[in-house]
């Protein structure tokens, strides 16, 4: 059950938005980056889909900031989850976009790029040492100096397998494998065993994988992709050879985060990546697959694992700028954060947040296993999705995958393809 940035939204997502009362044109332009000044005046602050769950606490918060700041006024919206980028895109283009607003690092990207995020190097350097070194370079855009959103929440997981599965397999159910080439070996030994009837992976490689796997994805300056240099065809040579062996599950090229994590509810693949939410979901649905349930990290032959991020960006045109940017710092800071991580389960992006013993003391259960563990990694972990790698770029990377799994092309020139077609679109987007 692979963590999308829309699934890391449902989990909890905030969108800070000040009322624009000059239309921001294009270039950082706009707006002059000095945020100092007395905090006042009116802010609008709009939440993603949070509302419904949250309301309480995003009241609170406001309260807090209000007492806090005399003379501020925060007018609350909350937006619906579907279509969200669609709206950022539309009031960016209308020149209505919110003075603060809650965004993953794909959507500050174009909107750095037409001047309209504040850069905070420059506005609200002096806090960039309250917060987790790759969290915040998270926001930071190839090509282009400076850093455009505060890091907010976190979040990683660890890989789940079937403990019975791999002792069926001759596998020792207590010896997970800890690199690539333990997993492959160990994928093609379990469909070997059950002849062909348990996978051991539900989904094809995504560009976050080919990160972990080492493979680099882009240029430094930004303006080209890389992922199809040696080692990115070595990682899918390896996946049409699980593939071809059923090691891979067969519906892999079409399959969806949810319906991955249905095949391994049914003990139809042996892993799957998830987080502590999962574990009630298997203990509820599937008691058989909890009783066997082994819990192991991320692979990766980099030391890092991946993480999802997101963030809150100022708008560069708002006429509020001392209030918005101490309105997204208040939101983002380690105070904030922790109250906020200890409702749902995400991670604070703060520096030092992730020793608190929420996250570091055992007691025993899975679910606290699991949030220490992914707590511990995120310490050095990384968002490996480039900042520019757009959904239809992810798009015609998973349709060069599936040629390629399916012999229709070999896997070199798969990615070549799928490298010429992402810097098409990336120039597009320039």
């Amino acid at each position: 059950m692979r963590i999308s940035r829309r699934a890391l939204a449902a989990a909890a997502a905030v969108v800070v938005v000040l009322p624009l009362s000059a239309c921001g044109s294009g270039n950082d332009g706009g707006g002059s980056t000095d945020a100092s000044g007395k905090v006042e005046g009116d802010i609008t602050f709009q939440t993603w889909n949070l509302r419904a769950n949250f309301k309480s606490y995003f009241e609170g918060l406001i309260a807090e900031f209000e007492k806090q700041y005399p003379g501020t006024d925060v007018k609350w919206i909350d937006q619906p989850a579907e279509g969200y980028a669609d709206k950022i895109s539309a009031d960016a283009a209308g020149g209505t976009l919110p003075d603060v607003v809650n965004v993953s690092p794909d959507l500050v990207a174009p909107l750095a790029k037409a001047g309209l995020a504040l850069d905070l190097d420059k506005a609200a350097g002096q806090y960039e040492k309250e917060y987790l070194e790759g969290a915040w370079a998270g926001h930071r855009i190839p090509g282009m100096s400076g850093t455009y959103a505060f890091p907010w929440y976190l979040n990683t997981g660890p890989l789940f397998y079937n403990k019975a599965l791999f002792e069926k397999a001759g596998l020792d159910p207590d010896q997970p494998p800890k690199t690539y080439d333990e997993l492959f070996a160990d994928a093609l030994q379990l469909a070997e065993k059950s002849d062909g009837e348990v996978a051991t992976l539900a989904n094809v490689p995504t560009i976050e994988d080919f990160g972990r796997y080492g493979v680099p994805l882009m240029n430094d300056e930004g303006t080209a992709f890389t992922f199809n240099d040696p080692k990115g065809v070595e990682l899918l040579t390896k996946y049409k050879e699980l593939y071809d062996a059923k090691a891979l599950d067969p519906q892999a090229l079409t399959a969806t985060p949810e319906s991955a994590g249905k095949k391994f509810l049914t003990e139809a693949v042996a892993m799957n990546p998830g987080s502590a939410l999962d574990l009630g979901n298997f203990k509820k649905q599937a008691p058989n697959l909890y009783k066997n349930i082994g819990i192991t990290d991320q692979i990766t032959s980099t030391g890092h694992v991946n993480m999802y991020v997101m963030g809150v960006m100022v708008n560069s045109q708002t006429k509020q700028k001392p209030a918005a940017v101490a309105f997204a710092h208040f939101v983002t800071d380690a105070e904030h954060q922790m109250s906020f991580a200890k409702k749902v389960a995400i991670f604070p992006s703060t520096a030092g947040s992730l020793d608190d013993p929420y996250f570091t003391k055992e007691d025993g259960t899975d679910e606290t296993r699991v949030r220490v563990a992914a707590a511990k990694s995120l310490k050095t972990a990384v968002n490996y999705t480039p900042v520019l790698f757009s959904e239809q770029m992810k798009t015609e990377l998973r349709n060069a995958v599936a040629r390629a799994l399916q012999g229709k092309e070999s896997p070199k020139d798969a990615l070549d393809n799928a490298v010429k077609a992402c810097d098409r679109l990336l120039q597009q987007q320039g």
